[in-house]
């Protein structure tokens, strides 16, 4: 099974996404927006950068 991304409501009363893997695991969760729409647009910009250049700051 693919990935998929939730959006829900955090006790504050925002709204968040997280991205959950094939097997049901969490792997990464976006802040707290105001709106849905916000929310849904973080979504958007996760799925543009997803083929960014990996970085690795651990090498000297």
């Amino acid at each position: 099974m693919a990935g998929k991304f939730e959006i829900y409501k955090d006790s504050s009363g925002g709204f968040r996404f997280r991205l959950k893997a094939g097997n049901g695991e969490v792997i990464a969760t976006g802040e707290s927006y105001k709106t849905k729409a916000a929310a849904q647009k973080g979504i958007e910009s996760v799925k543009n950068n997803a083929q960014s250049t990996v970085v690795d700051l651990t090498e000297a």
